[in-house]
């Protein structure tokens, strides 16, 4: 299927009001942009890559600097970013991290943690999945919300589940004091809106993962945030959590975008913690399936995500992303009773939320997608090249 990429789709209901900033390749490069009411403009003569800018004292004054240049209006931008309409050699929307670690949480929404802990116990197999859930949720119940991770009716639940034999490593990140943040792929691997998103040919059980990502500065300081699709192969997954980055980690497995909002008088971490985010499953078998994230019932503030992955113990001297986790986990069958959704390649996945604007990707294989060749160091040599890297 096509991605169709607008101007009112994909950007944030308030438009340009907010500070947007993101990544364009043209042909001289890739180059940091901030997205304003009058097009396109290419910050990279003041801050070569993105992680440069939201590891700086002031980005919001940079986003803004009056003396950036136009690339160019964003309509043909946009639409020359769907991936089975670009023209490489004029400009389109890149994820818009570069040098950042890309990290992300899971097991955060109490739904999600279910689902995991039915993974582990189905063997990876979606067709047993559902004489499984219902096993566990007789026993764990559907609403752990007033659980507080790491509290003392946690532990409590913790050793109740331990006795009914039904403890989960997923429940002990679920509701244990310790949050489980991991490595979702490394720094240039994410792609951007209209981009084809990967997933691995073995999986015959896998879903999208919408999700809000945090932007983090050097110092760990929150700086802004943008969305995500953590594509998960759930039957890998479910076979061991030892598979987690085989799972995880792939060829275009992960997409960040469309645009980055920096924290200014128009956006901050509340509405981080109070966005609706509504994703959308479009197939070109006809199949259509439509889902909702309530932020409010994350069960670890992104704040506590945060700082749990950056402290004393753990640096990122070039910033990182953190994606916050998901409660959305679906199980509406696609090829028969009690299969569960599974992608199918061609799909469209759609992921918005009213501060953020919209994501949109199409599924397809990891081995079919365009190899992953544009790496950290050809970014630094081509940077050198254009004479943009200041001693």
């Amino acid at each position: 299927m096509h991605a169709s990429l607008t101007i009112d789709d994909t950007l944030p209901k308030d438009g340009t009001a907010g500070t947007l900033v993101g990544r364009v390749q043209t042909s001289a490069g890739p180059c940091v942009v901030a997205i304003r009411d009058g097009g396109v403009f290419d910050l990279t003569g003041i801050v070569p890559t993105m992680s440069e800018l939201t590891s700086a004292a002031d980005p919001v004054a940079i986003a803004r600097d009056p003396s950036a240049p136009k690339i160019g209006d964003l309509s043909p931008i946009l639409a020359n970013s769907a991936h089975d309409r670009r023209d490489p050699s004029t400009p389109h929307l890149l994820a818009p991290c570069d040098l950042q670690a890309v990290k992300a949480c899971g097991v955060t929404f109490v739904r999600s943690m279910l689902e995991r802990v039915i993974e582990e116990q189905a063997r990876g197999d979606a067709a047993k999945a559902e004489t499984v859930r219902e096993k566990i949720t007789a026993i764990v119940g559907d609403d752990l919300r007033a659980i507080v991770p790491g509290s003392d009716k946690a532990m409590e639940l913790k050793e109740h589940l331990i006795r009914q034999g039904a403890w989960s490593q997923y429940l002990e990140v679920g509701i244990g004091k310790d949050a489980e943040v991991f490595t979702k792929g490394q720094p240039m691997s994410a792609v951007g809106t209209g981009s084809l998103i990967g997933i691995h040919p073995v999986s015959t059980w896998n879903n999208p993962e919408p999700e809000i990502v945090l932007v983090v500065s050097n110092q760990g300081r929150i700086v802004g945030a943008t969305l995500g699709n953590d594509v998960n192969l759930r039957d890998v997954e479910g076979r061991s959590a030892l598979l987690l980055g085989k799972a995880k980690d792939n060829n275009a497995s992960g997409a960040v975008g469309p645009f980055i909002r920096l924290f200014d008088q128009t956006f901050g971490l509340d509405d981080v913690r109070n966005a609706e985010l509504d994703m959308l499953v479009e197939g070109s078998d006809g199949f259509r399936m439509e889902g909702r994230s309530n932020m409010s019932a994350i069960s670890r503030d992104p704040a506590d995500l945060a700082a749990q992955t950056f402290g004393p113990h753990h640096q990122y001297p070039d910033g990182f992303v953190l994606f916050l986790g998901t409660m959305f986990a679906p199980i509406q069958d696609r090829h028969g009773p009690g299969q569960g959704f599974t992608h199918v390649v061609g799909d469209t996945v759609s992921i918005w939320t009213g501060k953020l604007g919209k994501l949109v990707n199409v599924v397809q294989h990891t081995d079919k997608v365009p190899a992953w060749e544009f790496g950290a160091g050809a970014l630094m040599r081509n940077l050198a090249g254009r004479g943009l890297l200041k001693g």
